[in-house]
């Protein structure tokens, strides 16, 4: 009766597998709150969706080819570079936390219409704050390996 008790205490990591635990539950949350934001919202999001299929054809609207292609670029760099600087700094996350900054103040950049000062100091400190407290919880808090 003892080991039966026993054994409730008893831990086994199949390391093989353990490094998916966490982005499946994140998978899972972001599919279900989809469903929920297109069951709540399906009368403003077919006709957005159908709009868009439309400016994308050519069909309809002006297609922004600075702002689609330089999301494009920007994200393959983001990756690309990262694996790069994840072999100056091996299982520390800095390459996450170097290029989340890069990334967010350029891609905001790209997107912003009129650039002023304050909207640059707000960038700025976006770009510099959010990477740095999502590096620190992740792994300084829950010791997630980064890139």
């Amino acid at each position: 009766m003892e080991s039966h008790w026993l054994s409730l205490f008893d831990v086994t990591i199949n390391f093989d597998q353990s490094h998916l635990f966490f982005p499946r539950i994140v998978t899972w949350v972001l599919v279900i709150l989809l469903a929920l934001i297109l069951l709540s919202r399906y009368r403003r999001v077919i006709p957005a969706l159908k709009h868009t299929g439309r400016v994308l054809a050519g069909r309809e609207g002006e297609f922004d080819h600075k702002r689609f292609f330089g999301t494009l670029v920007l994200t393959t760099g983001y990756f690309y570079l990262m694996s790069v600087l994840s072999d100056v700094f091996p299982n520390t996350g800095y390459s996450f936390l170097i290029m989340s900054v890069v990334f967010i103040l350029l891609l905001s950049l790209l997107y912003v219409d009129h650039l002023t000062r304050r909207l640059f100091v707000i960038i700025l400190l976006n770009a510099l704050i959010a990477p740095t407290l999502a590096w620190y919880v992740l792994a300084q808090l829950f010791r997630i390996t980064l890139p």
